[in-house]
């Protein structure tokens, strides 16, 4: 594994992440898991401009450059090998999550309306888009966000009583870009324990 320091929301480093990657190897699939949901966990009429500038700068518009510089790169038209985009959604787009993060699950409603659209325009090029929408998951999240009991508050809701661990979301994209689901692509998969 190689890190590269890179904010999506900024198309020059978008280009300079993908220019790294593709200096170790041919690049055949992207996963786009960069997202925000700023510092205020509240109601959307307190959420301060700023925050909204910011989550929709990373998780829209960081989400489009990184789509458009994957399509660029993998596209059998412009003589790339094909391949695969997995972009991280929510089942948040659901709910809505009322009360803490409106703002940030209609950044997920995004996320799903580009999978769908995006995959139906490249699908001749060779490569497949598709989602993943975690259910809540035992990750830093939400205790960076000031509510680290969170995913435990919610485990009576969700049908199989738990949290999803990061390697059960992982295990999901996995799938999604391998060969068996080749025939998969304008998928949004909730990895939500039934909720």
């Amino acid at each position: 594994a190689h890190a590269v320091r890179a904010d999506v929301s900024q198309p020059a480093d978008v280009e300079r992440l993908f220019d790294e990657a593709a200096r170790r190897g041919p690049v055949t699939a992207v996963i786009n898991n960069a997202a925000i949901t700023g510092d205020l966990i509240g109601p959307l009429v307190d959420v301060p401009s700023g925050t909204v500038q910011r989550v929709c700068d990373v998780n829209i518009a960081g989400l489009i450059y990184m789509c458009q510089e994957a399509v660029r790169r993998l596209s059998l038209d412009s003589g790339g090998p094909g391949g695969s985009i997995i972009n991280i959604s929510s089942t948040a787009t659901k709910a809505g999550s009322p009360g803490t993060w409106v703002h940030y699950a209609a950044t997920k409603g995004a996320v799903d309306v580009l999978t769908v659209g995006l995959a139906a325009e490249v699908a001749k090029q060779g490569i497949r888009v598709n989602a993943v929408a975690p259910g809540s998951t035992n990750t830093g999240l939400h205790a960076a966000a000031g509510m680290p009991d969170r995913v435990e508050r919610l485990n009576p809701t969700i049908p199989m009583g738990r949290g999803a661990e990061p390697e059960e979301i992982a295990a999901a994209v996995t799938w999604l870009m391998s060969d068996d689901a080749g025939y998969i692509t304008g998928a949004v998969l909730p990895v939500s324990g039934g909720r």
